[in-house]
């Protein structure tokens, strides 16, 4: 097949021993360094592979395709990799996109492409705004996804049937897999040549870019994002007013009274208008100006949790953990900007 013949629906169904077609998806807005990035990155997979595999080494055949003809639904590769030889596309990728609607790269006709690629068993990957177009396929329905983690509010709200988790990086369901930020594409093309090309040819990748694959999570980098749009005035300035307040020392009455509301009336429209309880909320905020501290200072880990109102440094260990997955060490050790690196105390 050659690289301006048309598509569509499906896709060929002859396939070549060791070759795998992976196809990346160019929809309006798509983010092309992550398009060319994941191009260069199965490029340097493949040199590895045939490094360690000799004659018989496996291959990625990549492919780049684009709506032709938005009447006639047509699609084709406007590149490809092996254009000489005829191929099944096993792996469909939808990039990120860097347009402030994540769904404004949503068109039917590249809906009902993605679908008939699905269907035909190709398996299809989303990454950060790539999955509202994935989303409104309906693939996603019934299923857990990712996205950026700035989305996750937006992607919930339009597709409730979809459960979103954004504190994953990746979700893989087999034949679906959702990666979440702006960069996890490259999070997703290791995954992808773990599976086509093997876990050596994985590794050896990642150390050519100078990535770290163990223990990626979109929670370590995510900041917190509380709903804001949910139509209950005296809950949103209790909001805004606890943006700008001691996070030290805040409790549900003194909320409840800025709201002029009684407590138990209180809890309930804080939880109904943001999906957290008012201490589970205050644990986000304290955790956020603990972040703060652990990247930017050297202040003790004690001192810390007495700054942002703890006073046992064992429960701000715990709530620190369930919230960031990562212990505060560990997190300094990641994240300290100063370069401090002494191990702090467990």
């Amino acid at each position: 097949m050659g690289v301006n013949d048309k598509v569509r629906g499906k896709t060929d169904i002859t396939t070549t021993d060791g070759l795998t077609e992976i196809g990346i998806l160019l929809y309006p807005r798509a983010q092309m360094s992550a398009v060319l990035g994941l191009t260069d990155l199965f490029d340097v997979a493949n040199r590895l592979s045939a490094e360690h595999g000799g004659e018989n080494h496996k291959e990625l055949r990549i492919s780049h395709w684009q709506l032709r003809d938005s009447q006639t639904s047509e699609l084709g590769r406007v590149f490809d990799t092996h254009r000489q030889l005829p191929q099944k596309l096993v792996g469909l990728i939808l990039p990120p996109n860097l347009d402030t609607d994540p769904q404004g790269g949503a068109i039917p006709q590249l809906q009902e492409w993605v679908e008939a690629q699905h269907a035909s068993g190709c398996i299809v990957c989303s990454v950060c705004g790539g999955a509202f177009l994935l989303a409104k396929t309906g693939l996603l329905d019934g299923r857990s996804a990712t996205t950026h983690w700035s989305f996750s509010e937006t992607l919930a709200e339009r597709f409730p049937k979809i459960r979103v988790d954004t504190e994953k990086l990746i979700i893989d369901d087999g034949d679906i897999i959702t990666a979440g930020g702006l960069m996890a594409w490259v999070d997703l093309g290791l995954k992808l040549v773990d599976r086509f090309l093997g876990p050596t040819v994985m590794l050896e990748t990642a150390r050519f870019f100078l990535v770290d694959v163990s223990g990626r999570q979109q929670r370590f980098y995510s900041n917190f994002s509380p709903k804001l749009h949910h139509g209950d005035e005296p809950i949103l300035k209790v909001q805004q007013w606890l943006q700008n307040s001691d996070v030290s020392n805040l409790s549900v009455s003194t909320m409840a009274a800025k709201a002029r509301m009684g407590d138990r009336t209180f809890l309930r429209r804080f939880q109904k208008a943001t999906g957290l309880t008012p201490t589970e909320y205050i644990q986000h905020l304290r955790v956020g100006k603990a972040r703060e501290s652990l990247e930017f200072s050297s202040l003790a880990m004690k001192e810390i949790a007495w700054k942002v109102g703890y006073e046992d440094y064992g429960a701000f260990r715990k709530v620190f953990q369930k919230i960031m997955g990562l212990s505060p060490g560990d997190y300094r050790l990641r994240f300290n900007v100063q370069g401090n690196r002494a191990r702090s105390q467990s």
